[in-house]
């Protein structure tokens, strides 16, 4: 006889009700349409667009992405149509994918962010508009804000005053604080928050004694960061009440469980599914899989779970 046990995979992100608890992240996953040859993204609990500034922009020179071990460097620079060309090329495609869509805006000012949250606002096909205030790729913007709890309270300020839609803040790292930079942007009037994006590093080539990258630096993911994002999603989880997308190495189920227990409403995939673009999918199976074997009736009650045994993070030193 076949187990007919199902979980009840749904997850709520403040204000954002989600199908199942898995999306992909920003900049691994173009504007929606580009992995329609693998699956039917549909099928996604939700998905974040490329970041999207004010005006076209062409990137950062060549070399742009170095494979390293357990992970990759991108110094990618925010390269994007820009809003108009998404509004017009981008979203109608978008529009048919029926999961949450959330685009992530960037730009060089708060004003310019303020300026693309607002041309978003109302339009059909986005349900949420997510902040990218940590690119580390960029010389204007960026992390620039996203390093200043007064900046980025500034920022988040701009972007909730121009859009009435959902705002997802999305954090740097490279931070004294996470925490504090995490409260900075709830208090401004950010409704979820994603953690994290990915760390600065780089790579040498030691024949031509020059750095792989053409843009020097670049942001490390993959999963050489899971330990490091999973602390970081414990420790802000347990010190802020917010909803937290969870994110930093994840290409299985197991993967995606560990930050949910460590307190993230839901997470996303994202450098794994340039490895394997099937990775989004086969983790909500595995998820599936899990709540099945574990008689866990909904997904939602294991979020923060790790932190209600009691135990308590010993303090740095």
């Amino acid at each position: 006889m076949s187990d007919k046990f199902e979980a009840d995979l749904s997850v709520e992100l403040g204000p954002l009700k989600l199908k199942n608890p898995v999306l992909v992240s920003s900049g691994t996953f173009g504007y929606g349409e580009e992995y329609g040859d693998f699956y039917d993204p549909s099928r996604l609990g939700g998905m974040v667009t490329k970041s999207i500034t004010l005006e076209e922009r062409e990137g950062n020179p060549p070399p742009r992405m170095v494979e390293t071990p357990c992970g990759t460097l991108n110094s990618i620079g925010l390269q994007n149509v820009g809003v108009e060309r998404f509004l017009r090329e981008k979203l109608p495609v978008l529009r048919g994918i029926e999961t949450v869509r959330i685009v992530s805006i960037a730009g060089s000012t708060p004003d310019e962010y303020a300026e693309v949250a607002r041309r978003l606002d109302g339009a059909a096909g986005v349900d949420a508009i997510e902040v990218n205030a940590s690119c580390p790729n960029v010389r204007r913007g960026g992390i620039s804000f996203g390093s200043s709890p007064g900046q980025l309270s500034a920022l988040t300020a701009a972007v909730r005053s121009a859009a009435r839609l959902p705002l997802i803040v999305k954090l740097s790292p490279n931070v004294t604080s996470v925490e504090e930079i995490g409260r900075a942007a709830v208090d401004a009037g950010a409704d979820a928050l994603s953690l994290l994006n990915t760390f600065r590093g780089m790579a040498i080539d030691v024949e031509t004694r020059r750095p792989l990258l053409g843009g020097v630096t670049g942001g490390l993911s993959g999963p050489a960061i899971k330990p490091l994002a999973l602390w970081h999603v414990y420790q802000l989880t347990l010190n802020l009440d917010v909803p937290v997308i969870g994110m930093g190495g994840i290409s299985t189920g197991t993967d995606a469980l560990e930050f949910i227990l460590a307190g993230a409403n839901a997470v996303a995939v994202g450098t794994a599914n340039f490895v394997q673009p099937l990775t989004p999918v086969n983790v909500i199976r595995d998820i599936e899989d899990y709540c099945r074997s574990h008689r866990v009736s909904a997904i939602s009650s294991l979020v923060g779970a790790a932190r209600r045994t009691g135990a308590e993070p010993l303090p740095e030193r």
